[in-house]
């Protein structure tokens, strides 16, 4: 079993930024294939930003240069940095985890990007 708890969310100005956070807990062997996803109202959930199965970094389109996934191993926590933030990235934002052939979802942290 993997717990994921998200945090950092909250409502910020366009252009400012956030820094969300994933704790990971249980079965972690690695916090590769780990990211985060993002579900905005009436679309469908979508990837924002992962760690591949190697280790590798794989970003949206519409994030790049404007966000950043990184690692604390120590602490098995995953971060997402998010700078320029637009409208458009206002959302609920979700880290998963891959494991043994599993996902596991987080509870979610909102993030609205209005002024």
């Amino acid at each position: 079993q993997v717990q994921l708890v998200e945090s950092g969310g909250g409502l910020v100005q366009p252009g400012g930024s956030l820094r969300l956070s994933c704790a990971a807990s249980g079965n972690i062997f690695s916090l590769n294939a780990m990211g985060w996803y993002r579900q905005a109202p009436g679309k469908e959930r979508e990837l924002v930003a992962r760690f591949t199965s190697v280790g590798s970094t794989n970003y949206a389109y519409s994030v790049k240069g404007r966000f950043i996934i990184s690692r604390d191993r120590a602490k098995n926590t995953v971060y997402l940095q998010m700078d320029s933030l637009k409208p458009e990235d206002t959302a609920v934002y979700y880290c998963k985890k891959e494991s043994m052939g599993l996902d596991y979802w987080g509870q979610g942290t909102q993030v609205t990007v209005s002024s």
